[in-house]
């Protein structure tokens, strides 16, 4: 909910420091810095600029028996709700929730309006918002209620009990950025209102996926994972990870072995077949033994199907597998692609989804054709088994960097979107006419700036130092790469120049023919990108111990 005096508190201090001596507005001045009037800002409030191509989610779910009824979690955009299966999405949490990232979503099988979200996605990229624990409603959405489990992290899954609404399984991943000992499997009994923790390995392992066995849901089935995120690096895995079941509602467990991989274990998905609860299908990371796992058996013994790489790259990112409710042979795997197999998960088959990287799926078990799945561009629907989906650009839940402006009257706003394009739009919003916005070069990570004497010349940069130059009257496009690398794969300590994902460009605001781009040093240009100058020493502490390939110890990031 806007509150204006927070953006009073921001917005004041901010003004008076560029009007007072020696900042922008007051530099080398001996004036009394100016004072601005608060209630002059008591009238500003945020209004949509009406965006809407879809940004990440991590979490979906639908209603079993009602083919239009869905719901969805963005990374950083809450939660959203479609009663006409994706045509339109609204938001049913922005006046409740006090925390966008959304980790788990599951609405009770013996009650469709009773769901449960666990805030704080668990696909653990550099940028990574913390949830505040889980979110229940009874009215299908409409209300909501925090039930706890404030210390939680991340969530990756919920299951909720197929005849009781009350008793729900919460996997609690931890904070990412460090270990905590609330990390583990929680159970309530009574909806919330009181948690107790199942399963605990470690204050560094926590649970990152829940299997519950619909047929006997005694038996249920978790995935511990040990990992960190720093900022110069990714921890996933160790001895402590693996597979652990439980056959009496979650009051004991054991550790499954019968096949799995020995030694370090990283980010692993598992899934328990409706059709036929003796099969269990598991994806995990491995230094040598990873790959898709099947066990015949309710986890005694297991054997490795595949081990093909295009459904296990980047693991700690992905590593999503599930069973077809309504086919005990059929299984999906989601990567960057979405993939399914149909012979005992031997052999996969692309399936098309509207964008890349995908991270949840949830199939109707009463009707398979049914499901909906969430991925980098959003959430989609489909009601014929995958073969056609809904569209992505009625969710306006695009994750946007940063902002900048150019001087038209009306200006522009500049923004590049995770794992899509960069993006203008007009400043007043696009009154519900045909969308107003186009690309301006760079990439999903890149710094924007425009030139304020020619607001068709726009400067965008994307990862690894990469960096544009557009001119969209005369349609030129120029690569000005300070530096002619390739970043993807190296150790920062091998690079001539290392940049930041998201590494500055800046247009002096004093000489609009100065042009600045950022590494460890500032590079200077003063001839729109065609020769570059370093113009300061190495800004960092250059320490080489944090300069070696990311991610450790099974996966390089």
């Amino acid at each position: 909910m806007f509150d204006r005096r927070r953006l009073v508190g921001y917005l004041v201090p901010a003004l008076l420091f560029w009007a007072a001596p020696g900042g922008l507005l007051g530099a080398g001045s001996d004036e009394p810095a100016a004072v601005i009037d608060p209630q002059l800002l008591e009238g500003l409030k945020f209004r949509s600029l009406e965006f809407s191509r879809g940004g990440r989610s991590t979490a979906a779910a639908g209603v079993i028996g009602d083919p239009l009824t869905y719901y969805f979690g963005a990374s950083g955009g809450g939660v959203w709700k479609t009663t006409d299966a994706g045509i339109t999405w609204k938001n049913v949490s922005d006046e409740h929730f006090k925390a966008g990232s959304i980790g788990a979503i599951a609405v009770a099988p013996s009650d469709p309006n009773v769901i449960y979200v666990g805030t704080g996605s668990a696909c653990p990229r550099g940028n990574v918002s913390a949830g505040i624990g889980v979110y229940r409603s009874t009215d299908a959405g409409e209300t909501w209620q925090h039930i706890g489990l404030q210390e939680a992290g991340q969530i990756g899954r919920i299951q909720v009990h197929p005849r009781d609404p009350d008793l729900a399984y919460a996997a609690v991943l931890g904070h990412i950025f460090g270990p905590n000992p609330e990390r583990g499997v929680y159970r309530t009994k009574d909806g919330g209102q009181n948690w107790e923790k199942v399963l605990f390995v470690s204050d560094q392992t926590g649970a990152v996926d829940l299997s519950l066995d619909t047929g006997n849901p005694r038996n249920l089935y978790a995935a511990m994972w040990t990992v960190e995120r720093k900022p110069w690096t990714l921890i996933s895995g160790s001895e402590e990870g693996g597979i652990y079941k439980s056959s009496d509602s979650g009051d004991t467990w054991k550790k499954l072995e019968g096949g799995l991989p020995k030694g370090p274990v990283g980010r692993i998905g598992v899934s328990v077949s409706a059709a036929n609860p003796d099969r269990l299908w598991a994806i995990l990371e491995a230094e040598k033994e990873g790959g898709i796992y099947r066990s015949d058996n309710g986890g005694k013994r297991w054997q490795k199907v595949s081990e093909e790489a295009r459904l296990r790259q980047r693991p700690w990112y992905y590593n999503h597998i599930y069973a077809d409710p309504g086919d005990e042979n059929t299984v999906y795997v989601l990567n960057t692609g979405m993939y399914k197999s149909t012979d005992g998960g031997k052999n996969y088959e692309r399936i098309r989804t509207p964008h890349g990287d995908n991270h949840d799926l949830w199939i109707s078990p009463a009707d398979n054709r049914h499901m909906v799945e969430s991925n980098d561009g959003g959430a989609n629907v489909s009601l014929n088994g995958g073969q056609s989906w809904s569209g992505q650009r009625n969710q306006p839940t695009a994750e946007i960097y940063r902002l900048t402006v150019d001087n038209q009257y009306p200006y522009r706003v500049y923004g590049a979107q995770q794992d899509n394009s960069t993006i203008s739009v007009p400043s007043r919003g696009q009154g519900g006419v045909v969308e107003d916005w186009f690309s301006v070069g760079g990439c999903e990570s890149g710094h924007i700036a425009v030139d304020p004497r020619d607001p068709d010349i726009v400067y965008a940069g994307c990862y690894g130092g990469a960096i544009s130059r557009v001119n969209r009257k005369t349609r030129e496009y120029r690569p000005i790469l300070v530096y002619p690398q390739l970043q993807l794969g190296q150790a920062p300590r091998d690079l001539k120049y290392r940049f930041q994902w998201n590494a500055p460009i800046r247009i002096s605001p004093h000489d609009p023919t100065r042009l600045y781009h950022t590494s460890q040093v500032v590079h200077f240009s003063q001839d729109e990108g065609h020769d570059w100058q370093e113009i300061s020493p190495d800004l960092t502490r250059n320490d080489k111990s944090k300069q070696d390939y990311a991610g450790q110890p099974i996966t390089h990031d």
